[in-house]
């Protein structure tokens, strides 16, 4: 026998039948007719060959086949409405597994907290970290790594959309004590020119030379000492030998170091922070939707974080910290 000759509503009907002991009864639950319902058990006997019931002018009684039949029977109408289920979470982007590509700073701490607000809402999504570099984030994409990645601004090709969703200032961040952290007057580039800097990573070093590559030579800024993770550009910083550049949105992290945040300006130069996802692939549900949620907690959380370092980076603020 073919496991497809008998049909889910068949199943359903002699289950439904087994439970209440009457073809008529069943015929009520089930919103058919009472011929109905004997007809499609008399079909499903003759697709498996025995008979399911032993019928009476007064009552339904299963037959010793059919009770040996009943228990797979509904652990199958168990299976199918557990998968019906199921595809109602995936469509409706309740389930499913989402992998997200991002670098240290973004990976450790603005992605779990936007992973802890989605679990809210889709408890059932489930959402893996990948540790990515920032040149290697594009890539990742591409080749179908990642469903979708976050970092600043890449050079995409076809296979690869990037959406941009906020500027953040490129800002100095140096320990409390240090000179630049007392001062209140607004920091220039050509403040920097003798002070050590640690620049994290080979995107980091190109970005500050990229930025002041017009800039004079006597103007110019150069690191000093380049590593490879922001990590430990801050713990540098923190013991005082040195200050970094780096994004304002790394301020959550840079918290934990104890780090003051100050702006550079004449000129303020911004890096923008994008959302990537496959130009190829469609998405599915989970990640569509993820991913639609992300972008807008990320705006959001920006223009809030964003608000609070200016009025910390204020000269004289009371909310700042004492200089």
């Amino acid at each position: 026998m073919a496991f497809t000759r008998f049909t889910l509503r068949q199943i359903e009907t002699f289950i439904a039948v087994a439970e209440v002991h009457s073809f008529t009864d069943a015929a009520s639950r089930l919103g058919l007719t009472t011929q109905a319902v004997s007809q499609i058990v008399a079909e499903l006997e003759g697709v498996i060959g025995f008979r399911l019931f032993d019928r009476t002018t007064r009552k339904c009684t299963l037959s010793s086949a059919g009770r040996d039949f009943l228990g797979s029977a509904q652990t199958l109408l168990r299976h199918v409405r557990a998968s019906e289920s199921a595809a109602d979470d995936v469509r409706n982007r309740a389930s499913g597994v989402v992998r997200v590509g991002a670098p240290l700073v973004l990976a450790s701490t603005l992605l779990p907290m936007a992973m802890r607000a989605y679990a809210r809402q889709r408890p059932k999504v489930v959402v893996r970290i990948r540790d990515v570099a920032v040149d290697a984030l594009v890539d990742s994409v591409a080749a179908g790594d990642v469903d979708l990645a976050i970092g600043p601004d890449l050079v995409v090709d076809d296979n690869v959309i990037a959406e941009a969703l906020f500027d953040s200032e490129w800002v100095l961040w140096c320990a409390r004590g240090h000179p630049l952290a007392r001062r209140r007057a607004a920091i220039r580039w050509a403040d920097l020119r003798d002070v050590p800097l640690v620049a994290s990573g080979r995107d980091h070093e190109q970005s500050v030379a990229q930025m002041r590559v017009s800039a004079p030579d006597g103007l110019r800024v150069t690191p000093v000492h380049v590593v490879d993770n922001i990590s430990t550009a801050f713990g540098i910083a923190a013991q005082g030998l040195g200050a970094t550049l780096a994004p304002a949105y790394v301020g959550v992290f840079a918290k934990a170091f104890g780090l003051e945040m100050r702006r550079v300006t004449d000129p303020e130069t911004v890096r923008k922070v994008c959302l990537y996802r496959s130009a190829l692939r469609d998405p599915s549900p989970a990640v569509e939707g993820f991913g639609a949620f992300f972008s807008r907690w990320l705006i959001r959380w920006h223009a809030s974080e964003r608000r609070r370092l200016s009025e910390t980076d204020r000269p004289g603020s009371a909310k700042g910290t004492k200089r």
